[in-house]
């Protein structure tokens, strides 16, 4: 005891800094994992809270069931988890480029106009932006529908055609979240030491081999952390971009429904919250495993690049 007070008087500054963010995950991430229990339980309001926690009735893995015994069990799985690839990849494809691009410009002015314009459209909601995709798609008055039949051609019924929207949902997510990315491997470029271009310049290497030899291996260890955790998230899809963007149209449910917007409609049909906290639960649980999985690999191949 008397070694934990030495440390924290020799640190306190650095535990008085760290102390927000321990509060708030204490309070909004651990405190609430109590929660867990309604996963098990057939939850019904009675009084208050924890009134209805403890008088709810146990049915055990019941919850569950919802998910793995459904008709749209595979679909669900399939979308989610297809999509979270493609994210993934394009996610680290698309910013590193972009951030090293944006690196290399002489114009630094330039540079932070850019950098802005690509990360405002992360501060806006998926109901903006689905508002503002349906000015382009609307089969009636949409932009494009109205370019097609200048063109002399029909327009496309594009909230009930399924095969165009996996390209649909991609491009927009890319284009939201590009901003984001790009800044926090540009981040990195920026803390990577000039001596290291400098000597490469002098012994001749041209831009391409200094981004070869240089930049990518330097960026490794952060696309690696980014990497293993946004595995972890694999079995999770951001809910607005699903249900907001496509209208929550039926017809585009083959291509869009995942296991968010699926557990969404069936609280909302059923009122079955236990339902949707053993989906919660689920997918947290798969994720913890899937980021220690990878984890692992990654350690054994590199084990300087590792979590932990």
């Amino acid at each position: 005891m008397k070694e934990i007070f030495q440390r924290f008087n020799k640190n306190k500054e650095l535990f008085t800094l760290a102390l927000p963010g321990f509060i708030w995950f204490l309070i909004f991430s651990y405190i609430p994992m109590f929660g867990v229990v309604i996963a098990f339980k057939k939850f019904r309001i009675n009084g208050s809270f924890l009134k209805s926690l403890v008088t709810s009735k146990w049915v055990g893995l019941d919850n569950f069931k919802f998910l793995f015994k459904s008709s749209d069990a595979w679909v669900i799985t399939r979308n989610t988890v297809l999509y979270n690839l493609v994210f993934i990849v394009l996610g680290i494809v698309l910013p590193v480029c972009v951030a090293i691009m944006v690196n290399e410009l002489l114009n630094k002015k330039l540079a932070k106009f850019y950098q802005s314009a690509m990360f405002l459209p992360y501060f806006l909601s998926w109901v903006v932006v689905s508002y503002a995709l349906f000015a382009f798609l609307s089969p009636e008055q949409g932009y494009v529908n109205g370019i097609l039949k200048g063109m002399g051609k029909e327009g496309v019924s594009w909230y009930s055609e399924p095969k165009y929207w996996p390209w649909i949902i991609i491009i927009m997510s890319q284009w939201k979240g590009i901003g984001y990315n790009t800044v926090v491997y540009l981040a990195a470029i920026v803390g990577i030491d000039k001596s290291y271009y400098e000597a490469a310049m002098i012994d001749g290497a041209t831009k391409w081999q200094q981004i070869k030899y240089i930049t990518l291996p330097l960026l490794k260890p952060v696309i690696t952390i980014l990497f293993i955790l946004s595995i972890g998230k694999i079995f999770n899809a951001d809910f607005g971009l699903f249900y907001q963007l496509p209208k929550n149209s039926g017809a585009l449910y083959p291509v869009t429904n995942v296991i968010d917007t699926y557990v969404y409609r069936g609280l909302m049909t059923m009122g079955e919250i236990g339902m949707s906290s053993a989906a919660a639960l689920y997918q947290s649980v798969v994720g913890f495993i899937l980021i220690m999985i990878s984890n692992f690999v990654v350690k054994k191949i590199d084990n300087d690049n590792a979590l932990f």
